[in-house]
C-alpha cells in the first residue's frame, strides 16, 4: 500500500541533502563558539547592519562584521541584547563592505582586501579563537590545555569593560577620534586633538588619586585602572588596595549587572550598567558640560545651568554652532584674521593650564598677537594670570566676572561659507526661473504664430520678482585689529 507520509519524508530528506550539497553552510550562516585554523568569512551582501561570526558561550556577545554607512566595514564585538559596540579591531573602519574583503584565521586573525593587502592582523601563532562571556576576544595556543597569547582587552577602543585592566600602555579613543584617555605616572589624563598632529593633544582634564587607603609610590611601577563589579572605578599600583576610588551611582549595590565605561564623542568618560533591558548612566567623569573642551563647539560660550551661546553676540546659537569654517592649524601670521574681545569669560579647567603673570591685558593680548601659533588669550585683571591658547578656539565658559577678559583671533572668512552657498543657490534658482519663463514664452509665441495671430505681449502681469540677498545674515566678527 502506498504510504504518502513516508514518501513525503523521503522526498523532504532528499531535498535537504541536495540543498546542503549544492549550498554548503558558510561561516556567515551561523556564528560559531570557536574558530580554528582554516576559518574564512566574507561580508554577506544581504546583511544590512551586523553579521555575527563568533559568539560567547551564553550568547551575550558576538564578534562580526559591522556595516557602516552602507559601504564601510568594521570588525567589532557587540553586546547582543543592546547591539552596543564594545570593541573594534584597529580602532575603527577597516575596509569596504565587499565580497573581496576577507577575514581568516591561520594562527593570526587577518583581514585582507581584494589585492590580498593586509588591513589588520593580530600577529599571532595560535590554534583557536574564542569570545569570553565578558566580551574579551581571545586567541589561544595549545592542545589539551590552552594558554592565552593575545586578547582584545589589551587593545581597547573607546570602552572599558568590567574587570578589564587599563594600563599606561593603552589608550582609549573616542569614536570621532578627537579625544583620548591615557594614564600618567599618577593620574588619569584626558586629551583633545583639535588639529592633526602626532602628539597626544591638549590636556583638558586630569584626575589625581585621593590616596585614602594607599599612596602612589614614586618608582613603585606604573598605575592601572579597573572597573569593579562593586560599582566603582579604581586606580591601583602594585597592591590590591586601590590608591583611588571613584564610586558610581550604583556603588556596592548587588545585582545591577555588567558595567562598562566609554569615552564619548564629547570627551566625557561615562559609566553604564546593564539592567537586563537597557544601559543606564551610572557615572560621569566630568559632571558639568561646561568643563568639557568643546561642549558648545568652536567659538561657543557655555553658560552654567543655561546652555550654549556664541562668543560673538551678533550670531545666534540656534544653528547649533558658532563657527562655520573648517578648523585648521595654519600659520596665523600668514592668514588674515579679525579680533574678537569678550568680557566675563574664562577657560574650562583652567586649573591645569599653564599661565604667565602679566600686569595688563594689553601685554597679554600682545603676547598672543605676536605669536603665530596663538589663537587667543584669557586674562584676569585681579590675579594677572594670562592664559594663552595654542589650538583653534573651542568652547569658552561664561565667568560672570568683568575682570576676566578674552582676546580671540577669528580667521577671515568665518561665517562666509554659508553666505556663498546661499548666494550660489539663489543665483541658480533665479537662472532656472528665467530659463523656465523664456521656455514657456517661446512655446506660447510659437503657438500664437501658428494660429496666425500677430504680436506678442512680452510681460503678462509680473515676472520673476525681486532678488533676495541670501547672505545678509552672515557672521560679522567684532573687528578691532587686522593682520
Amino acid at each position: 500500500m502506498y504510504d504518502i507520509p513516508s514518501e513525503l519524508t523521503r522526498i523532504y530528506s532528499f531535498l535537504l541533502i541536495l540543498t546542503v550539497l549544492t549550498h554548503p553552510i558558510s561561516a556567515t550562516t551561523a556564528a560559531a563558539q570557536e574558530l580554528r585554523k582554516g576559518f574564512t568569512a566574507t561580508p554577506d551582501s544581504s546583511v544590512t547592519s551586523f553579521q555575527p561570526l563568533l559568539n560567547d558561550s551564553v550568547g551575550n556577545y558576538s564578534l562580526g562584521f559591522l556595516r557602516v554607512d552602507k559601504s564601510q566595514l568594521a570588525l567589532v564585538v557587540i553586546h547582543n541584547p543592546s547591539k552596543e559596540q564594545v570593541w573594534a579591531a584597529g580602532k575603527g573602519l577597516l575596509s569596504r563592505w565587499s565580497s573581496q574583503t576577507r577575514l581568516s584565521f591561520n594562527g593570526s586573525l587577518v583581514i585582507t582586501d581584494a589585492r590580498t593587502r593586509v588591513l589588520w592582523s593580530s600577529h599571532t601563532h595560535g590554534d583557536r579563537v574564542r569570545l569570553s562571556n565578558t566580551s574579551n576576544l581571545i586567541i589561544e595556543k595549545g592542545g589539551e590545555s590552552f594558554s592565552i597569547i593575545w586578547q582584545s582587552f589589551d587593545f581597547p577602543y573607546n570602552t572599558l569593560m568590567e574587570g578589564q585592566n587599563f594600563t599606561s600602555d593603552m589608550t582609549l579613543v573616542s569614536s570621532n577620534g578627537m579625544y583620548t584617555m591615557k594614564l600618567g605616572p599618577d593620574f588619569i589624563g584626558f586629551y583633545a586633538k583639535f588639529v592633526a598632529s602626532s602628539d597626544p593633544g591638549h590636556l583638558y582634564f586630569q584626575h589625581n588619586p585621593m590616596e585614602a587607603k594607599a599612596r602612589v609610590m614614586e618608582g613603585g611601577g606604573p598605575i592601572r585602572v579597573v572597573v569593579s563589579p562593586d560599582g566603582f572605578m579604581g586606580m591601583y599600583q602594585n597592591s590590591t588596595a586601590p590608591v583611588d576610588v571613584q564610586p558610581f551611582t550604583s556603588f556596592q549595590q548587588p545585582g545591577t549587572g555588567n558595567r562598562r565605561v566609554r569615552l564619548e564623542p564629547d570627551g566625557n568618560l561615562i559609566g553604564y550598567y546593564w539592567t537586563r533591558s537597557s544601559w543606564l548612566v551610572d557615572f560621569k567623569q566630568v559632571p558639568d558640560q561646561c568643563d568639557l573642551p568643546s561642549s558648545c563647539g568652536p567659538y561657543g560660550m557655555c553658560q552654567r545651568g543655561k546652555g550654549c551661546s556664541c562668543l560673538d553676540d551678533r550670531r545666534s546659537y540656534t544653528s547649533g554652532r558658532c563657527d562655520t569654517i573648517r578648523v585648521s592649524d595654519d600659520d596665523l601670521c600668514r592668514k588674515k584674521y579679525t579680533v574678537l574681545r569678550k568680557i566675563g569669560v574664562e577657560l574650562p579647567n583652567k586649573e591645569i593650564m599653564a599661565y604667565t603673570i602679566m600686569n595688563s591685558l594689553e601685554k597679554c593680548a600682545r603676547a598672543c598677537e605676536e605669536n603665530c601659533t596663538c589663537w587667543g588669550a584669557v586674562y584676569s585683571n585681579t590675579s594677572g594670570f594670562c592664559y594663552t591658547i595654542d589650538y583653534p578656539i573651542q568652547t569658552i565658559v561664561e565667568a560672570l566676572d568683568d575682570t576676566k577678559v578674552g582676546y580671540f583671533k577669528v580667521r577671515e572668512g568665518a561665517g562666509k561659507d554659508n553666505k556663498l552657498i546661499g548666494l550660489w543657490v539663489g543665483l541658480g534658482l533665479l537662472c532656472g526661473l528665467v530659463l523656465l519663463s523664456l521656455g514657456i514664452g517661446g512655446v506660447f509665441l510659437y503657438k500664437r504664430k501658428s494660429r496666425g495671430v500677430k504680436g506678442y505681449v512680452e510681460e503678462d502681469g509680473g515676472g520673476v520678482g525681486p532678488y533676495k540677498n541670501l547672505g545678509s545674515a552672515s557672521f560679522k566678527s567684532v573687528e578691532l585689529s587686522v593682520r
